[in-house]
């Protein structure tokens, strides 16, 4: 039987018979020994990661390694089959939760490959989505507007935005903001952030940066990355690398600088 839904301190949580929510530095994410595959191919091979409330975890490696993979299992991709394992979220086991259910509990993916969604302003969008993720808690239209303006200015961002396509003819910078305004809004308790860094320019990757690190001290924070320059901005509690769909070494944020320097060849020695 799924876990029913409650709302409570702005935020959907999952309900496990009592009211519960995410306080700060308690568990909000335990992966274990969670093997993944996609058409009969095993992509995560036993891959164990806990996260806490106001803890940052960036997960660095090659591409193929399995990180955006970890990132949208955790969201509920259906293309992708747990084999073996276990994900929980607020101490509840999630494998029978739909996609939005999950970004109803608090969880946020934003994508590294943003989708075009010709037709749809990028105004009606982000109400559309606030209003479906937070339900009964979501903004009345002044407050909507009110959060959308100070989000937007937080962001440099024009108020034209709001009447363009969602990401139709977006530069790469243009797309990763919107997905942190989405965030913003959507007020998530974990975020689960992949390659947000890519396409933007140090003006933007500041920018960027900062969203994330308004919402850091009240969720957890997954990011995935292949660069040192977005952990310059976001500082990470935990870096881990992970190669061949394994977690093979945790650190703190210096380790994102050993690997800019090293490569990830010493860690297959």
């Amino acid at each position: 039987m799924k876990p029913r839904f409650l709302l409570a301190e702005g935020r959907t949580v999952i309900d496990k018979g009592e009211t519960t929510g995410s306080s700060m530095g308690g568990e909000l994410l335990s992966i274990n020994n969670l093997h993944v595959s996609v058409e009969d191919k095993e992509i995560i091979k036993g891959l164990s990661l806990t996260i806490k409330t106001g803890e940052i975890h960036a997960i660095m490696g090659r591409n193929g390694s399995g990180k955006s993979t970890l990132a949208n299992v955790i969201m509920g991709h259906p293309s992708f089959e747990i084999t073996s394992g276990s994900i929980e979220f607020n101490g509840t086991p999630i494998d029978e939760l739909e996609v939005f259910e999950r970004a109803r509990a608090g969880m946020f993916l934003s994508f590294q490959y943003p989708s075009t969604i010709p037709g749809v302003q990028v105004g009606t969008f982000l109400r559309k989505s606030v209003t479906s993720v937070r339900g009964e808690n979501a903004p009345s239209a002044r407050e909507f507007r009110k959060e959308l303006k100070s989000h937007m200015e937080s962001l440099n961002m024009d108020k034209s935005f709001l009447s363009r396509y969602v990401n139709d003819g977006f530069s790469g910078g243009e797309k990763k903001r919107l997905e942190i305004l989405q965030m913003l809004l959507l007020n998530p308790c974990l975020a689960l952030l992949d390659e947000t860094d890519s396409g933007l320019d140090i003006d933007a990757l500041r920018v960027v940066a900062d969203g994330i690190n308004s919402i850091t001290s009240t969720a957890g924070c997954l990011l995935i990355t292949h660069y040192q320059r977005l952990l310059d901005h976001v500082k990470p509690d935990f870096v881990h690398v992970m190669i061949d769909g394994k977690i093979v070494k945790t650190g703190g944020a210096d380790l994102a600088g050993h690997l800019e320097a090293r490569g990830y060849d010493w860690l297959e020695a």
